[in-house]
């Protein structure tokens, strides 16, 4: 609890594009070489080193056996009408490429469960893109990239987009919003053991960031092209989610899409060149 990992690209693999501005912009070309730093809860440090990356990761987790999950938010269709390969899974004792596979397209929201599951949010362009999990607009996989749930009607309404992702114990939430005129924002709490699914209006529209312990939850949303985010603090009273406290806070960098990471009561979010931690 409370541990952060980060990985680390030397400048010389990285390409900026001619299109998007700020730091966010640059990527790296692959193959390419890194390191894994960890920060453990007592802020000591390990460093694990990473070669030959096949993939632009947008997401990194951790899975059972001191391995490491990478996954490109975008899969790509190749002959026959197969996906070829947006997640590489290392081993971090020994740096070595385990296994290739694909999760889906257009993932803007992942997580992985304390029992290596892998858990995913889609896009728009993913759930109306072709590839059948994608399609349903949430999605559960095996460590191997086997396909394990679909929400199966599950869900208060028909997703759109993805919008952040975290576990709390045993239990993983993915945060999605609906297109539809009756829709909105949803928090939806998935227990992989039971398969019980409950869903709820969310108290912010969209936020890039979600952090739960028990019946009270953080959520925050960037304040675009600002250095400044919104932190809403909520509580779960009966069956509604209603938020108990709101303030705009000014942070080191800007905020974009993808850089919230919830664990178990606590979010870590990037903003620029660094990562805040806040509890729920």
């Amino acid at each position: 609890m409370g541990e952060l990992a980060v990985l680390l690209v030397h400048r010389r693999y990285l390409h900026r594009s001619r299109h998007v501005k700020g730091w966010v912009g640059w990527g790296p070309q692959v193959p390419f070489d890194a390191v894994l730093v960890i920060r453990q809860a007592d802020g000591s440090l390990q460093r694990r080193p990473i070669k030959d990356v096949p993939v632009r990761p947008s997401h990194i987790a951790f899975l059972p056996d001191s391995r490491l999950l990478m996954a490109c938010g975008r899969a790509r269709k190749e002959e026959l009408g197969a996906w070829g390969p947006n997640v590489v899974v290392f081993s971090l004792d020994s740096g070595e490429q385990e296994a290739t596979f694909c999760i889906g397209d257009d993932i803007p929201a992942l997580v992985t469960d304390r029992g290596g599951s892998i858990w995913t949010a889609y896009g728009d362009e993913g759930i109306y893109g072709g590839h059948p999990e994608s399609a349903a607009g949430l999605a559960g996989w095996s460590p191997e990239g086997q396909a394990l749930w679909a929400p199966g009607g599950r869900l208060p309404d028909v997703p759109l987009e993805g919008c952040t992702a975290a576990t709390e114990g045993d239990q993983v939430w993915l945060i999605w919003y609906s297109g539809s005129q009756r829709g909105g924002t949803f928090l939806t709490r998935i227990t992989p053991s039971t398969g019980e699914v409950t869903s709820w209006p969310s108290p912010v529209g969209a936020p890039d960031g979600f952090a739960v312990r028990d019946r009270r939850a953080v959520l925050t949303k960037r304040v675009h092209n600002q250095r400044a985010t919104e932190v809403v603090r909520a509580e779960l009273d009966g069956d509604t989610w209603s938020a108990t406290e709101r303030r705009r806070v000014r942070v080191p960098g800007r905020v974009v899409l993808r850089c919230g990471q919830g664990r178990d009561g606590l979010l870590w979010l990037r903003a620029g060149d660094t990562w805040l931690r806040i509890d729920a």
